[in-house]
């Protein structure tokens, strides 16, 4: 739903997901897709805060052609007391098909919920509204849900992130490009309807855009189910962004505390996902406020020796995000604002996380 759901940031990783149990084949599928002899019915799902890139979505779809769907819910996460029409063109030979839901402002995982519990359709697509779904993506959906057998409870889409040709991509499209291995995230991920009921959909605790499909995919496989990576093919641009996103996005070390609380100490293994910089953070955090309390205690050769701990830290992870380039003077400054910020940053919410999550798991 948000630009932040691309992002590593090489401290927090709230994208990236893990790869995929089949990687991706290269290259794009081929513009004809299968014939199954039977389509299964199914409904797509979009939340979306009403993005100009939300018409390209429904274009794209309207290109795909057939089988269409039996409707398609835009879930309207705007704030309720927005009354103005959903900024959207809808292609003519779509309009009979969407419906528009109200959502309450509290995430996507509230507004996917809002969207299925709209549609009873066996099969629950869920689109980001900012993807961009290939050449007879239809028909490729169609022949993914029709091999899934009765113990598939998903089948995800394959994810191609367009990067630069002419020059290194910068540290925000690589954090990108990690969609592209990512398992089980919802830019383009169908789910059985009967596995969605009797997990009771997302949990909607996780109020971001990060994290909240992986706890589903988890919960799922936990009840039983078998997911699976299908053929159909969908783009994921890369947005434009300001230098201080990676900051913004650290809002998700909250939501890793849920998931160790649910899922417990071992899910990064079972998701897959990346560990990121979180410990890391801590230690230059932990070395920058010992500076500044040793400061304070009148005690220079401590707070000489914390500080040096906190910039060679600091230091390093600024390395880290410049090396693989372009390390224009744009990019630099940006890297090394904002790996200063990230740390102490990333601990707050991640102190947050923990006072907010102290109960039973739930």
């Amino acid at each position: 739903m948000r630009p932040e759901r691309a992002l590593k940031a090489n401290g927090h990783d709230p994208l990236a997901g893990p790869a995929p149990a089949t990687e991706p084949a290269a290259g794009p599928a081929p513009a004809a897709g299968p014939a199954p002899d039977a389509a299964p019915e199914y409904a797509i799902v979009i939340p979306t805060l009403g993005r100009p890139s939300l018409s390209a979505v429904l274009s794209a779809l309207d290109r795909a052609g057939e089988p269409r769907p039996r409707r398609i819910v835009l879930a309207d996460d705007r704030r309720p007391e927005d009354h103005t029409p959903l900024p959207v063109e809808i292609p003519e030979g779509l309009r009979h098909l969407v419906e528009i839901v109200p959502g309450r402002a509290a995430g996507p995982a509230a507004a996917r919920n809002a969207g299925w519990a709209a549609a009873p359709e066996p099969w629950i697509v869920f689109l980001d509204d900012d993807v961009v779904p290939g050449p007879a993506w239809t028909a490729w959906l169609a022949g993914d849900l029709a091999a899934a057998g009765p113990g598939t409870a998903g089948v995800q889409g394959r994810i191609t992130v367009p990067l630069p040709t002419d020059r290194r991509p910068t540290d925000w499209e690589r954090n990108t490009a990690g969609l592209a291995t990512s398992r089980w995230i919802t830019a383009d991920m169908a789910y059985r309807r009967a596995a969605l009921e009797a997990v009771g959909g997302f949990d909607e605790r996780f109020p971001r855009a990060y994290r909240e499909d992986a706890d589903l995919a988890l919960r799922v496989q936990a009840a039983g189910w078998a997911l699976a990576v299908g053929e159909r093919r969908t783009t994921h641009p890369v947005r434009p962004a300001d230098r201080w996103v990676s900051v913004r996005v650290q809002a998700g070390n909250a939501d890793d505390v849920l998931m160790r609380r649910v899922h417990g100490r071992d899910w990064w293994g079972r998701a897959g996902a990346p560990r990121g910089r979180l410990p890391r953070h801590v230690a230059i955090t932990v070395a920058a406020t010992a500076a500044l309390v040793c400061a304070a205690a009148r005690r220079p050769r401590a707070a000489a020796v914390c500080a040096g701990l906190w910039l060679a830290g600091t230091g390093e992870f600024a390395a880290a995000r410049i090396r693989p380039g372009p390390r224009t003077r744009e990019e630099v400054t940006t890297m090394m604002a904002s790996s200063a910020a990230i740390p102490p940053v990333a601990t707050a919410h991640w102190l947050a996380g923990l006072a907010r999550h102290r109960g039973p798991a739930g």
